[in-house]
Formats: structure tokens, C-alpha cells, sequence
């Protein structure tokens, strides 16, 4: 990538009338549903799961093919499709799940990469943990990000992947902002950072 080069966050379009939401990740442990630990989903690495994950839909409504599940990216087999087509599966981990109501194979979006590439001087407010906080484990990094921007320069060749101290937002280039738009993947939304 030069440069030159845009980027955007990539996020479920919400207000999308009579649309499915899907809820929160769980799991079969011992014949009881449990909460999935989603955070693990953000650390930028390969996942191995081993029990199988179980999502519910509510309200239900019109399947999208990217949404969230608590800021986990849940996609269709299309999205899976046209990541292989860019040749862009070395930078996701695509992990099945069972999506309530659904026969259609959906996935986990787990993206493989976490770049130190926040622009620190152009976004619109930033806010760092400090010692008065008492978060020893957290001293220094980012507290809050308003109006992400990042500095291309510092990204690379990446097309996918989450910004280093703010890995709850996804951050797509541009090219793939338009193969996703151009193939009609439903559900997504952008803004440019």
C-alpha cells in the first residue's frame, strides 16, 4: 500500500428495517449454555475452537450478511467467498457457527492482524489511562478514541485488521471497501478514518 492509500471502519448498519440482530456468542459446556468469551475474538491471532458456537437471533428478521454479535463480526458464506477470491484468507480466520433458524453456513470474522497505526495528532479527541485511574494493567494506553484516524504509512499491506490500543473497531482498505460494496454484501456500513 502507498500512501496514498484510504481506510475505513467497518461496522453493521443498525437501521436497516426489519432486520436481524444477532445476540451475544455462547457455548454447550456440559448440557448448559454458557456466555462465549468474545474478547479473544479482538487479540489479532489464530483461534483453535474446539466446541461448537451457538447463536441466537432476536428479534428476528431478514439475515444481513455482515452484522455483530457484541462487536463480533458474524458473516455469510458470500463474505467467506470473496475473501478467498482477493486472496485475503491469510489475513482472517473464518471460524463456523450455528446461527438459530439458519441452515446457510456463517462464520466468525476473526481478523489475524493488530497494527500500531492510530494518528494520535488527527483524531478527534484521544484519551490515555493514567496513573490516577488506578488500571496499572492499562497505564497508558488508549482510554477512549473519538473520530479514529490512522496513519496509512505505518499499515502496510494489510487489507483487514484491528488498530493496536483500540482493537474494538475492524479497519478495512479502501480496496476492500469496494469489493464488498461492488458484490453487494448486505448489512455493511462505513466511515472513513
Amino acid at each position: 500500500m502507498t500512501a496514498q492509500m484510504k481506510y475505513c471502519e467497518l461496522y453493521d448498519d443498525k437501521y436497516i428495517p426489519g432486520r436481524w440482530h444477532v445476540r451475544m456468542p455462547r457455548d454447550d459446556e456440559e448440557g448448559r449454555e454458557e456466555l462465549f468469551d468474545v474478547w479473544r475474538f479482538n487479540e489479532g491471532r489464530v483461534l483453535n475452537i474446539e466446541k461448537p458456537i451457538r447463536l441466537s437471533v432476536k428479534p428476528t428478521g431478514i439475515p444481513i450478511e455482515f452484522s455483530h454479535a457484541l462487536g463480533i463480526p458474524i458473516v455469510h458464506r458470500r463474505v467467506v467467498a470473496l475473501f478467498e477470491r482477493l486472496g485475503l484468507q491469510k489475513e482472517v480466520q473464518f471460524i463456523p457457527v450455528e446461527v438459530e433458524g439458519q441452515t446457510e453456513p456463517w462464520f466468525i470474522l476473526n481478523a489475524l492482524q493488530v497494527i500500531r497505526c492510530i494518528d494520535d495528532a488527527r483524531c478527534e479527541e484521544v484519551l490515555y489511562w493514567l496513573p490516577e485511574d488506578n488500571r496499572p494493567d492499562k497505564l497508558g494506553g488508549y482510554r477512549n478514541v473519538r473520530g479514529l484516524k490512522v496513519d496509512p504509512e505505518k499499515i502496510g499491506e494489510a487489507h483487514i485488521f484491528r488498530p493496536w490500543g483500540w482493537k474494538v473497531v475492524l479497519i478495512v482498505s479502501e480496496h476492500l471497501k469496494r469489493a464488498m460494496e461492488d458484490e453487494g454484501i448486505t448489512g455493511i456500513k462505513f466511515l472513513d478514518v
